[in-house]
């Protein structure tokens, strides 16, 4: 048995919080965790709303039911499971979607925030799609361990970094914070450190914090 692969059009939703004008000044790309639908993710930045912001909310490109074969659907941006064709394919999709908005406003403003499995997969577009940005959060998650970190380091350079996360969030243990530190020090960058008191969630304080 021999495996192969082809390349072909693909066609994916997303999510924006309105449209671009004239007044927009600032492009936030959300980037949802295992199991999210980005049209209810979106709805976790209300508080961003004005006639400045544009919030982008993209999908994972993989949706399951998640229990069972009927009920509840979600998304997810990668599995163990063919992740480097899954990567590629993601970076290339979130690439379209800014170049498709960013077409002829060269002024716009860009960030992403990614949040829990998001973070992993806003870090990767960051870092490897070449895109101009101006803030990286990554909320309740932290750097891919197997990201370049040579060419992060460079894509970073001079970019506002934040981490953000809950008090009370189960998923960051502490190891899984120590982690974080010695990841940021293989891209070297020294983020900004934002903790809410509540879970693995999002939450209005940091993002008018970080944005407003």
């Amino acid at each position: 048995m021999r495996q192969e692969s082809i390349n072909f059009g693909f066609e994916a939703r997303y999510f924006q919080s309105a449209e671009i004008t004239a007044n927009t000044k600032q492009l936030i790309y959300v980037i949802h965790g295992y199991g999210q639908q980005a049209q209810y993710f979106i709805r976790k930045f209300n508080a961003l709303n004005n006639d400045e912001i544009c919030v982008v909310a993209p999908e994972g490109l993989s949706r399951f039911y998640l229990e069972g074969f009927s009920g509840r659907v979600g998304a997810t941006w990668m599995t163990k499971e063919e992740r480097l064709t899954d990567i590629k394919n993601y970076i290339n999709y979130l690439t379209a979607i800014h170049q498709q908005l960013t077409a002829g406003r060269k002024d716009l403003k860009t960030s992403i925030v990614g949040f829990s499995q998001g973070a992993a997969t806003a870090s990767r577009w960051a870092a490897m799609s070449h895109i101009s940005f101006e803030k990286l959060i990554l909320w309740a998650g932290i750097f891919p361990p197997d990201m370049n970190f040579e060419k992060a380091s460079h894509q970073f350079s001079g970019k506002k970094i934040y981490y953000v996360y809950g008090t009370e969030d189960p998923f960051l243990t502490k190891d899984r914070m120590e982690e974080m530190k010695e990841l940021s020090k293989m891209v070297e960058v020294k983020p900004s450190v934002i903790s809410f008191k509540g879970g693995h969630d999002i939450a209005d304080s940091p993002l008018k914090e970080i944005f407003l």
